[in-house]
């Protein structure tokens, strides 16, 4: 799947030259297209066809000008250089370098990007960021006219000023007060970029606006990269909120929390109390704090330190342990994160975490004493944990615990309904479950088994065959590994069956045995297994197969049986070779009649719930197949099915099992793809789990969603006896809403060199594939570029988007790859369920190719699940879609050829056209409410209540509205003059709550209407044969009619589930804005019974629609 590396990209110093003279980049009838190469690359748009971009930052020492200034005399101008060049040689910097400038900017302006620097220095606290700042850096400046420069942007030295420079305007006029500044926007979040012609051309992630004056006027600007923008972001948050007094940031932080916790680390571990340790010593005390670091690159450090001060000494004091640590242990994207959501403090107190829980981690009912518990769990610093704020280091371990892992810990448990027929089940099959490795160079052994049932797996095979002494052997066709015995692999199923889990094992025989030695079989399992055997023979009557609740720690035999219409003590079966089957038909023997053999009753008897049978055709299984049979597909022939008949393929198996194994050849254990018959709704399909690779890992992942207890329960519309699903359908599917997965692939931490490779030495090169595997319209694949010579915290920084058609048949693969000459060489991969994602801030555990954490290797990302619209975050169903084609395709009902069936499906088309409009104005308000806000289309709606707050706030920070719950929904209303801005912020609102009441308000009639007419379609269903042979329809037209039949039955069922789930997400989001007021302080200016008055308002809302719920269950068809 992915390719070899076109060649490998130079690493070490990459310089640009980049003209002295002011240059407009592009302009209004050439747009984007006259930039040069280069420039497209150190601005961060992304460059398509290319698998990896070269970024360059600006050397802001070479950048630097003391004299641009106006309001600085010569003299105090030197002394000013001389003490930025002293500071930058001791400030802490980050990976994107800041170099000491030694000389004056020539005309010749050099940008240098460097792959890894022994000097290198990271920003790891607000005064890096300021120091950043003031020594300048180029930006690219956004006009709204299309035309885009390259602009020399500096903070002056007292804080008062921005300015950039060169600029036809007066040097006093190329400037902005800092005083005017009223936010600063990550991303490409205002008019000036949305009306750019470009701006898919531009990075997100390098973008940012600062928002100034009462016009809220924006000054839109590109950064290098995205590290350089989050320092000019942080820095501008910083100063915009403390002003001036940010300036005795340059001073030091000797006082910080952090720097008192590490001081006082060290006289902990400063035993003779000298102020000074070992270096061995203070190695070892910085390891224990963090794991991940190499010991070696805690010593590379400290003689850095040692040489930049010229000591020849290996002793350390306590500033150069506090140095190393911070600087080796402050992740830039984390600090970059603290700072952001803590108000551009560098800490977090308590009402800051439960606003990053609510807002951004997605959590629901978090409390102050919720947050304090954590605090205290995670806080490494006494005086943090007395006064109940979590500083970097706390944040930075909170952020790699299990609660922010990306798999939802709710998953971890059984959390399916385990009562629906065996047949509604994936069902975790093995394959060759007796081979150690593949078929020519491994041994038959019990611990494939032991493997296989540790593993979660719920169906295992046996090959058996004639042994000495009358003892069965289990081993390959023709001996051709070494052979175990019977008896032992029965006695390890029997002890390891249920030790991962207790619903029902699956054992598939394949009996190649005399009846001698299949009556010893038959004995030996009667003996071992007990009452764990299932023997109950099945009730015709019933239908579908028992529950895997109702089988619980019972062994399903799985093979071939007798006919029971005479009571003969033996008779003949066709022999369940299944690699010769598959010989046969890569031979011109295909029409060869079977090979049979005699089997005998005791061990027919013993099969009961999964007899096998040959499969004919889809006609007369729906006929002739009992619903305890079940058929066995190679894999060759089961993906012509897919292909050919998917339709007619997931219906067989809504009441059979359907077992797919793999098309070999006795040669090799290769695995098959599982997702592709997944998507038809086979139960067992086989894999070897015994084999490292991708497929491997994809069945691993996708059964971990249920407690990993080997059963996943099937999508609805996969199951329901009446509904129409084909993995191959164009469009939308039926009653299902499409999402939009957002990832932001951050960083990662501590990559391993890849096993096997000694190439490079201990360098790598890492980039990350993201792969979505389910059905085909949903199946893609990106990737992040290539960061050169950094296994250890590496930056990407980039974002990636994926549509998403049927979730909960889709899974997420994210792979590491070391980018290599001659092939990319494997790191680590994790596979999760799309239905797993904890959305949010998270850390992916990296994984061996079969499942196997890595130690300490983890990917930092952000994860946000939307509609196609960006209507927020969405619940994992029923949210509307995007208007126009699509949802008129989503919505259409299909024509049966049947008149009266017909007219009555076309009564239900108007309430589903009101139904998806009235979803979708909905979606429409809260994403314009979202652009007025400046805010991108993932965040929630509590994050855009709170940006909305701070523009309702007057000169005095008082709000200049008061919250007024009518009938039980959040208007605001104005207290007195607003200005322009605020006028245009609250109309938006208003439109939300105005959209939000008329859905709550006719949902529920619509939704009656909705499912009126399916009843009324549904009296039809049985009699649907007869109508349509009056009607002239013969057999391909009649197949059609039950088909588009079954369509409509599933958008009408699917559609009125959408109403209903967003009635209910639109009553979530009014308790989201009535708590994000509350929090924001908005509803300080109504009176406490007033907000009494608006709780109990809500509530009384949830509990109506609650009971209306209960109403519809009871009224809705079966």
């Amino acid at each position: 799947m992915h390719k070899m590396a076109e060649g490998r990209k130079e690493s070490g110093l990459y310089i640009q030259e980049v003209p002295g003279e002011p240059e407009p980049v592009g302009d209004s009838h050439k747009g984007w297209g006259t930039i040069e190469e280069g420039d497209l690359e150190s601005v961060g748009v992304v460059a398509s066809g290319k698998t990896s971009r070269r970024r360059a930052l600006s050397a802001a020492g070479d950048r630097f000008s003391p004299g641009g200034s106006p309001c600085l005399g010569a003299a105090a101008t030197g002394d000013v250089e001389a003490s930025l060049i002293e500071a930058a040689k001791t400030t802490p910097r980050r990976s994107s370098i800041i170099k000491d400038s030694t000389r004056q900017r020539h005309e010749q302006k050099k940008t240098v990007s460097f792959s890894s620097m022994p000097s290198e220095r990271k920003i790891n606290s607000a005064s890096d960021c300021i120091s950043f700042m003031q020594a300048g850096c180029e930006l690219k400046k956004v006009r709204s006219n299309t035309r885009i420069y390259n602009r020399f942007f500096t903070l002056d030295l007292d804080l008062l000023a921005l300015r950039w420079e060169p600029s036809k305007k007066d040097p006093d006029k190329a400037k902005l007060e800092v005083s005017s500044f009223k936010e600063v926007r990550i991303g490409k979040n205002t008019e000036t970029f949305r009306s750019c012609a470009v701006v898919d051309q531009i990075c997100e992630d390098c973008s940012f606006s600062l928002i100034y004056g009462d016009n809220y006027e924006s000054l839109d600007l590109v950064a290098s990269s995205a590290d350089v923008a989050n320092i000019w972001v942080t820095g501008l948050r910083y100063i915009a909120l403390h002003g001036k007094q940010a300036v005795y940031l340059i001073d030091g932080d000797q006082h910080s929390p952090r720097t008192k916790w590490l001081h006082s680390v060290f006289y902990e571990a400063d035993i003779d109390g000298n102020g000074i340790m070992l270096e061995d010593t203070a190695v070892k005390v910085i390891k224990n704090l963090n794991q991940g670091l190499k010991e070696s690159r805690i010593r590379l450090k400290f003689r850095e330190v040692q040489k930049e001060k010229g000591k020849l000494t290996t002793r350390v004091t306590k500033e150069e342990f506090s140095d190393v640590y911070s600087n080796l242990c402050t992740r830039p994207e984390v600090y970059f994160l603290l700072v952001q959501i803590s108000s551009n403090k560098e800490y977090l107190d308590a009402k800051d975490l439960m606003l990053f829980l609510e807002a951004e981690q997605g959590m629901i009912h978090t409390t102050k004493e919720m947050c304090l518990d954590l605090i205290k769990k995670y806080e490494p610093s006494e005086q943090g944990q007395l006064q109940s704020y979590l500083s970097i280091d706390g944040f930075t371990r909170y952020l790699l615990s299990e609660e922010c892992n990306i798999f939802d810990p709710e998953h971890n448990k059984v959390c399916q309904d385990m009562n629906q027929p065996l047949s509604h089940y994936y069902i975790n099959a093995s394959y060759n479950t007796y081979l150690k490795e593949n078929d020519v160079k491994s041994s038959s052994d019990v611990q494939g088994y032991v493997k296989a049932l540790k593993l979660g797996c719920r169906s295992v095979e046996i090959d058996v065959y004639n042994g000495p002494n009358n003892e069965p052997l289990v081993s390959k066709r023709n001996n051709v590994t070494s052979p175990i015995t019977f008896s032992n692999v029965i006695e390890v199923i029997n002890k390891y069956a249920f030790v991962a889990s207790e619903y029902p094992l699956i054992v598939s025989l394949r009996n190649h045995c005399t009846i001698e030695q299949q009556k010893v079989m038959a004995q030996k399992m009667k003996k071992i297994f007990g009452a764990k055997l299932y023997t109950q023979q099945p009730d015709l009557a019933e239908g579908y197969l028992p529950t895997p609740e109702k089988l619980k720690k019972n062994i399903i035999l799985k093979g071939k049986k007798l006919a029971t219409a005479n009571d003969l003590s033996e008779g003949d079966v066709t022999d369940e070779d299944e690699e010769a089957e598959v010989s046969r038909r890569l031979t011109d023997t295909f029409f060869v009649p079977k090979r049979t053999i005699r089997m005998c009753r005791d061990l027919s008897d013993l099969v009961t719930l999964c007899k096998s049978v040959q499969f004919v055709d889809f006609q007369y299984s729906m006929k002739n197949q009992k619903h305890w049979e079940v058929c066995n597909f190679s894999e060759a022939k089961a993906r012509i099915l897919a292909n050919d008949f998917p339709g007619d393929f997931v219906n067989h198996n809504k009441r059979f099992l359907s077992r797919i194994f793999p098309a070999l050849m006795g040669i090799d254990s290769s695995n098959l793809n599982p997702q592709e018959f997944w998507n038809c709704g086979c139960q067992l399909v086989a894999i070897n789990c015994q084999i490292p690779g991708p497929t491997t890992a994809l069945n691993i992942g996708w059964f971990r969603q249920n407690g990993r207890c080997g059963y996943v329960l099937r999508p609805a519309i996969m199951r329901e006896e009446l509904s129409y699903f084909s993995a191959y359908t164009e469009g939308v599917f039926p009653g299902i809403s499409p999402q939009v997965l957002h990832i932001k692939l951050i960083s990662g931490q501590n990559f391993p060199k890849p096993r096997g490779s000694g190439t490079k030495g201990d360098v790598v090169d890492p980039y990350v594939f993201v792969e979505i595997h389910g059905i085909p319209v949903d199946c893609a694949e990106m990737r992040t570029r290539t960061i050169h010579q950094n296994g250890e915290n590496p930056l990407f920084d980039e974002s990636l988007e994926f549509e998403i058609n049927l979730p909960e048949l889709a899974m997420v693969r994210f792979i590491a790859l070391d980018d290599d000459y001659i092939g990319d060489e494997f790191i680590g991969q994790y596979c999760i369920p799309f239905e797993c994602l904890q959305t949010g801030y998270r850390h992916v555990p990296l994984c061996t190719d079969t499942g196997e954490e890595i130690e300490l290797a983890t990917l930092f990302v952000h994860v946000a699940i939307t509609d196609r619209r960006g209507g927020g975050k969405s619940h994992r169903r029923g949210h509307s879609v995007k208007k126009g084609k699509n949802t008129i395709k989503y919505t259409m009902l299909r024509t049966i050829g049947i008149k009266v069936v017909d007219d009555t499906f076309k009564i239900a088309g108007h309430p589903l056209r009101e139904a998806a409009i009235i979803r979708e104005n909905v979606q429409i308000a809260i994403g314009s409410l979202k652009e007025i806000c400046g805010l991108g289309p993932i965040v929630s709606l509590s994050q855009c209540i709170q940006t909305l707050a701070s523009r309702l706030l007057n000169g005095d920070n008082i709000s200049v509205v008061t919250l007024n719950m009518k009938n039980g929904y959040p208007y605001l209303e104005p207290l007195g003059t607003l200005n322009d801005v605020q006028r245009k912020v609250l109309s938006s609102y208003d439109l939300v709550i105005q959209e939000s009441t008329h859905l709550i308000e006719m949902a529920d009639s619509i939704y009656d209407q909705i499912i009126q007419s399916q009843k009324s379609a549904l009296q039809f269903h049985e009699d649907l044969h007869n109508l349509g042979k009056k009607e002239g329809l013969k057999e391909r037209k009649l197949n059609r009619a039950f088909e588009s039949f079954a369509w409509n039955i599933t958008v009408l069922k699917g559609q009125g589930e959408l109403l209903k789930n967003a009635k209910n997400e639109v009553l979530e989001n009014m308790k989201q804005i009535h708590t994000a007021y509350i929090s924001s302080g908005l509803s300080k200016s109504g009176s406490e019974s007033a907000e009494v008055n608006s709780k109990q308002s809500l509530q009384a809302i949830q509990e109506k629609e609650n009971g209306e719920e209960i109403l519809t269950v009871a009224r809705s068809p079966n």
